[in-house]
């Protein structure tokens, strides 16, 4: 029997690409957003434009597919740290993705009358405490720093109070759910530019459009992340879903390079003499680095792509992209 899966966020980034492997594997995908991708037709067999905020929208697609298998649950209301640190998205970004989480896990559990399906929920790094990332020497994120709890954002606190509720439902309901944090995925398709765009996205389009070989960085660009390549990414969530790992586990990279290096990398493979000018602007935490004994351990997985050879792929997608604009 062909195993059927629904992608929420199905129009944005990694839930794109989600869709992409699923139907290489032989799934039929079934994918919903409140947007279309931005850079394609969704692959998706049927795709639903629908706003995943109002619960009646995910009740229409769970009566009309009872035989769901798998969910991937990537839909929220997000976006790099221009979107996320400003502070003026704060009541958006938790009322809009709460209720998304909310709607789908009630409305499995009051529509499916079969095998409930597996879901998959991506959470993120940004659930980690603030006082445990003030160094740019970051030593890596275990699973286990999650608590005593004290998220830099709203953003991660409503990340963190999500992955609490996917965990009572699975306690309450015996759903199977699986839980990821991810650290800074980035790759081909993603935003690039307009302000919800990340660190490699944000330094690519500028190395790329620069003229004069100036590119502004926020803050003194000694503050530290680890990026993690989207092929890599979508390979560690298969190997969760197929697992019997209960637990919220990191899905990351373990090189740590702080932003003036992120643009070195940029430059050297865009072979620009490039002039770093540091203004204002916001930071989040000063260093955060993924630390994957546990990933390693249960899954074995390990990230394939250096930060070199994806920031190489996402530049020259990225630089296609500008010529098209």
């Amino acid at each position: 029997m062909t195993k059927k899966a629904l992608i929420m966020g199905a129009g944005g980034f990694i839930g794109s690409h989600m869709v992409s492997r699923l139907n290489g594997e032989g799934y039929m995908t079934l994918g919903v957003d409140i947007k279309n991708p931005e850079f394609s037709d969704s692959d998706a067999h049927e795709f639903y434009l629908l706003d995943l905020t109002e619960k009646t929208n995910i009740d229409k697609i769970l009566v009309e597919h009872e035989d769901i298998t798998e969910i991937y649950q990537y839909a929220a209301d997000m976006g790099g740290a221009g979107f996320i640190f400003t502070g003026d998205n704060d009541a958006d970004i938790m009322h809009n993705s709460s209720l998304i989480n909310l709607n789908l896990l009630r409305s499995l559990i009051e529509n499916y009358s079969k095998k409930l399906p597996k879901v998959f929920y991506s959470s993120s790094a940004c659930i980690y405490p603030e006082e445990i990332q003030e160094s740019p020497d970051n030593p890596g994120l275990k699973e286990s720093d999650a608590y005593p709890a004290n998220p830099d954002s709203e953003y991660g606190w409503e990340k963190l109070f999500s992955e609490r509720l996917y965990l009572s439902y699975m306690k309450n309901y015996k759903m199977d759910i699986k839980i990821a944090r991810f650290h800074n995925i980035y790759g081909p398709n993603g935003t690039w530019d307009g302000g919800r765009e990340k660190a490699p996205a944000a330094m690519c389009r500028k190395v790329a459009e620069t003229k004069d070989g100036n590119v502004e960085v926020w803050g003194d660009g000694k503050q530290t992340r680890s990026f993690l390549f989207i092929n890599d990414c979508i390979e560690a969530t298969r190997r969760l879903m197929n697992s019997q790992v209960f637990e919220p586990i990191n899905i990351g990279s373990e090189e740590m390079v702080s932003i003036n290096q992120l643009v070195e990398i940029v430059s050297k493979i865009a072979n620009k003499k490039i002039k770093i000018n540091h203004i204002d602007g916001p930071l989040g935490v000063r260093g955060r680095n993924s630390e994957n004994s546990l990933v390693r351990e249960v899954l074995n997985w390990d990230y394939e792509y250096s930060l070199e050879d994806g920031i190489k792929i996402t530049y020259e997608w990225i630089s296609k992209q500008i010529i098209k604009s």
